[in-house]
């Protein structure tokens, strides 16, 4: 059986909490409760678990595009109270949308020999779909879930899906 890993990305405060300097909203906290069971799944098969979480120096240059969040040592870069890490498995910080861009996701993979990837979080347009693309440059076999993904912009969220589907070949998992 291959060694499958699960990517938790960007579940943080400042998207998924109404109090949240970026929040989200309601779409994506509608998610939440997919991602803990399909985290608890994924856990029951032994899979290598991966929280990919955005952090950022107050004066990051991604500031000039969306407003300050996620800020290194606030509250607001904190994974919801809803996830925990627990012992053994990975915390990666990131500066940019994609989890390759400045860490050590690759090497990560490489040392779980993790074999095929599974995503689930927020933004499917942005560190989703830019996390996708950095799995499939790397030629893993990526499967998002559908129900595990959610953005601030449903047009945007669509079309994310549609290019990592037909464009990045990654399957979209369609399971209730």
């Amino acid at each position: 059986m291959a060694q499958k890993a699960l990517i938790v990305v960007d579940m943080l405060k400042d998207f998924m909490e109404q109090s949240g300097a970026l929040f989200c909203g309601e779409e994506c906290r509608r998610s939440i409760p997919f991602v803990v069971d399909t985290l608890e799944e994924m856990r029951k098969q032994n899979a290598t678990v991966i929280f990919l979480g955005d952090c950022h120096e107050k004066d990051d240059k991604e500031f000039a595009l969306f407003p300050p969040h996620c800020i290194v040592d606030t509250e607001g870069a904190e994974l919801i109270h809803e996830l925990t890490v627990l012992e053994g498995e990975h915390v990666i910080r990131k500066t940019r949308y994609s989890g390759f861009f400045g860490t050590d996701l690759e090497q990560v993979l490489i040392s779980e020999e993790v074999e095929e990837v599974f995503l689930v979080g927020v933004c499917t347009s942005i560190c989703v779909m830019e996390t996708v693309a950095g799995l499939r440059n790397r030629d893993y076999p990526t499967f998002v879930f559908r129900k595990g993904v959610a953005d601030f912009d449903q047009e945007a969220h669509n079309f994310a899906l549609k290019r990592m589907e037909k464009i990045l070949g990654a399957t979209i998992l369609m399971v209730s």
